[in-house]
């Protein structure tokens, strides 16, 4: 490598880690907004705008990167520091109540309990074991290079049918609940239905789809591409609009291990890929496209709808759509 390389070499190094400066300190910036207004409204266009990003993305990207909603992560934060008022200072449970957005006594000893598994009134005591939810900070962790393949494609409109549900995010729900949707559509006949329906051979795998994602949940729906013959009675039809997409395919693996693989490819996407990309999140569904090829391997692709950054900077905020899937 001569010194022209090497020169070239770091400045992109350089350009890579001021990008993610630059992403990592926006972010803490709306945390710190998010912080000074725990005991009144938070607004999430401005926690966003702050950010630099969606509301949309802003949720997507915290829910993937912290592991919980934001909506939950601010109620344990409010029921973190309401806990410390109760203990440390001698004040009424009302008053706490109203300060962290409670009319009613009754409603927010129910919410206090669920948080710390003691009433707000028994939290007064001295020797209570309450719980505490720290403040969330981004840092950037420097690791090893991982390559993540993609492509950028454009793509006209489509339509897909199948079937679908709505899939709760919190606590984490959805790596439960989406495995077993498919457990249940393989098991009652629906995905054998469905291949029916669409005129295909029973050994060709199924897709998914997620869409009208909100802080807590999105749909979610097993299917396919309509046939040339038009839309199957009896389905769920999904519109997905002429968009451009970033997609990423799996190795060549086995069933199981292409869908390991592509659940930790959904956090890499949100978390490392988006971060220096100069895209963000546009609004379309979100696709697991799966396909069956020799020596029964299989390839996953995640097919994300983007468009390039208005703010220079990415989009960030439904979490993962991958359960571990079986096609």
């Amino acid at each position: 490598m001569d010194w022209r390389t090497k020169v070239n070499s770091t400045n992109e190094n350089d350009s890579y880690f001021q990008s993610n400066f630059d992403w990592i300190r926006k972010m803490n910036n709306a945390i710190d907004y998010i912080e000074r207004n725990l005991d009144g409204e938070i607004d999430y266009n401005e926690a966003a705008k702050i950010a630099c990003c969606s509301v949309y993305h802003f949720q997507r990207f915290f829910s993937f990167i912290a592991e919980i909603p934001l909506s939950e992560y601010i109620r344990r934060r409010r029921f973190t520091l309401a806990a410390f008022e109760l203990q440390n200072g001698d004040v009424k449970v009302i008053d706490v109540a109203l300060k962290y957005g409670y009319e009613s006594p009754e409603a927010f000893a129910r919410a206090f309990k669920s948080i710390h598994g003691v009433t707000p009134t028994m939290a007064k005591d001295s020797g209570s074991q309450l719980k505490a939810y720290p403040c969330i900070t981004f840092h950037i962790s420097i690791k090893g290079d991982v390559e993540l393949n993609y492509r950028i494609e454009q793509r006209e409109a489509f339509e897909m049918f199948g079937v679908d549900t709505d899939i709760s995010t919190v606590e984490n729900q959805n790596f439960v609940s989406i495995p077993k949707f498919w457990e249940t559509c393989r098991s009652d006949g629906t995905m054998a239905q469905i291949r029916k329906a669409g005129n295909l051979d029973e050994t060709v795998p199924l897709h998914a789809a997620m869409y009208n994602c909100t802080d807590t949940s999105h749909a979610y729906m097993i299917g396919h591409f309509i046939p040339a013959s038009g839309a199957p009675k009896d389905f769920f039809t999904l519109s997905v609009p002429a968009s451009t997409w970033a997609i990423f395919p799996t190795e060549e693996l086995s069933m199981a291990e292409a869908a390991q693989q592509a659940a930790v490819m959904w956090k890499r996407i949100f978390t490392e890929w988006f971060a220096t990309s100069g895209y963000e999140l546009a609004n379309a569904p979100e696709l697991e496209l799966h396909y069956k090829k020799a020596d029964d391997k299989f390839v996953t692709e995640i097919w994300i709808p983007i468009e390039k950054s208005k703010k220079g900077y990415l989009r960030s905020d439904c979490t993962v759509c991958s359960g571990g899937l079986l096609y």
